[in-house]
């Protein structure tokens, strides 16, 4: 019997493997979730950014608290009963200063809708009062201390005035300029800078076209007295040392102006303030309902 052929059977073929639905299910979610994970920390990147820039720029109001209670009154500025209303913007600055950093930390994240609106309402104060100081015709008022036309009022009063006189006179003002201003020449004299009370009170109107003898002497012209309705400073302007010109509307507008220059400046600061912190919170507050949606 013949041997039969060794016949080798055939290698089976190779089968490629079947997918597996779970692995791939578990490998989309791992990217999905490092996905999220990465949005999650850019959103809180952002949010965290934010909550600085807002806590870093709200440090002014702190310095215009110090800057408020420690810096030196204008001259006679008691006699108006200022200062107590320096310390109640100082309490209420305070006061701000603690509500948008405390709803920054503790209401934010919880409830952002009630933390935005516990920082909007007294940044809106701040605007307010801060208008009010620079005379905004809607909100000035002859009962609002420190505006514009209230400081009118209070010069237009003629027993206040005279205590503001004689308090301008107590505190040296146009003797102190008499003295400074000694050696100068009429040409030097006329570059000095004066402040407002120094050219309103200790000196006479440029209009009245008088001759410079020293600070507080002016030699008039051999003419007839002006026209009292046209330029009565220049008919109330007298050589006497007490007298000078206390009784001029020059005087009057003079210290005016330096007491609202003073407060002018407060309120540019509280409205500039205000309008930056409430925008920088509604930002937060955007970037905080990003977050909470993210996650």
């Amino acid at each position: 019997m013949a041997d039969e052929p060794n016949i080798t059977p055939p290698p089976p073929a190779e089968t490629e493997p079947t997918p597996d639905p779970e692995n791939n299910t578990q490998t989309k979610q791992d990217k999905g979730s490092k996905k999220n994970m990465f949005k999650d920390l850019k959103v809180k990147h952002v949010t965290g950014i934010l909550s600085l820039v807002s806590f870093v720029f709200s440090l002014p109001i702190l310095a215009s608290v110090t800057w408020l209670l420690y810096m030196k009154s204008y001259d006679c500025e008691w006699l108006f009963k200022l200062p107590r209303l320096q310390i109640g913007i100082s309490v209420g600055l305070i006061l701000v200063f603690l509500v948008c950093n405390g709803a920054l930390l503790f209401l934010r994240a919880r409830w952002p809708m009630v933390a935005i609106i516990v920082v909007t309402v007294p940044l809106t104060l701040m605007f307010t009062v801060g208008l009010a100081l620079l005379g905004s015709n809607s909100l000035e008022s002859r009962r609002v201390p420190a505006t514009p036309l209230w400081f009118k009022m209070k010069v237009d009063d003629d027993g206040l005035w005279n205590n503001l006189k004689g308090c301008i006179y107590d505190v040296h003002v146009c003797q102190d300029l008499a003295a400074s201003s000694m050696p100068l020449k009429p040409s030097d004299f006329n570059k000095k800078k004066l402040s407002y009370v120094e050219s309103g009170c200790c000196t006479p109107p440029e209009e009245c076209l008088m001759r410079y003898v020293n600070a507080t002497f002016w030699e008039k012209d051999d003419t007839p007295e002006t026209d009292p309705s046209v330029n009565a400073d220049c008919n109330a302007w007298k050589n006497d040392r007490d007298v000078l010109c206390y009784d001029c509307q020059s005087c009057k507008q003079g210290y005016v102006k330096a007491l609202k220059s003073k407060w002018s400046k407060l309120g540019v600061f509280l409205v500039s303030m205000a309008v930056f912190l409430i925008a920088c919170h509604m930002v937060l507050f955007l970037a905080t309902m990003w977050e909470i949606h993210c996650t």
